[in-house]
């Protein structure tokens, strides 16, 4: 898929934890219409503060069927995609902010070659606090999902950012405003 009048896929990612919900929404608050943010399909009934549409896994195998997903894929049990609609939007010379997942990065950067990468991170207690927050998963399930936490490579050609998220929200919501920006 081109990506038409410079327009750019701008495909956020980290660990569960690093709050890119939040920063997705703090940034969204702020940037107004002149920037597209998907949401995502997922096998999960909806939870605060995340911007996405539950479906059954039926739904979810109908949709992926008919190819309604530009991107898709499978981790810890669920089942999670981003419709193709962020393929027109691109088209129509919308940047494009997805909140995906590290495991298939390179498969949005074979679709999306001018794709920007942001990995949202924060420390391990930082992710580990958070995740107690939420509520999810026990104490050694946050401890293994910790412990697994893969490393992301991606070719010398991808546009790739890192953005710690340790601290203040807003420090590093400037940040990712100052990457959307620059892909707009």
């Amino acid at each position: 898929m081109s990506q038409a009048n410079g327009a750019r896929l701008i495909y956020v990612m980290g660990p569960s934890g690093a709050g890119k919900d939040s920063l997705l929404g703090f940034a969204r608050e702020r940037i107004g219409a002149r920037v597209m943010f998907s949401h995502r399909y997922i096998t999960r009934p909806v939870s605060d503060g995340e911007n996405h549409i539950a479906l059954t896994h039926d739904e979810f195998a109908t949709r992926l069927a008919r190819g309604l997903f530009a991107l898709h894929w499978e981790s810890h049990g669920l089942h999670y995609g981003v419709g193709v609609e962020i393929d027109l939007w691109l088209e129509r010379g919308m940047p494009v902010v997805v909140n995906g997942s590290r495991q298939h990065a390179h498969t949005a950067l074979a679709r999306y070659p001018g794709a920007q990468f942001v990995q949202i991170d924060a420390s391990p207690s930082v992710l580990a606090a958070r995740l107690a927050r939420r509520g999810r998963e026990d104490a050694r399930q946050i401890e293994a999902r910790l412990a697994r936490r893969p490393s992301l490579v991606l070719p010398d050609e991808a546009h790739f950012i890192t953005i710690d998220n340790s601290g203040l929200l807003a420090d590093a919501g400037r940040r990712l405003l100052e990457t959307i920006g620059a892909a707009q």
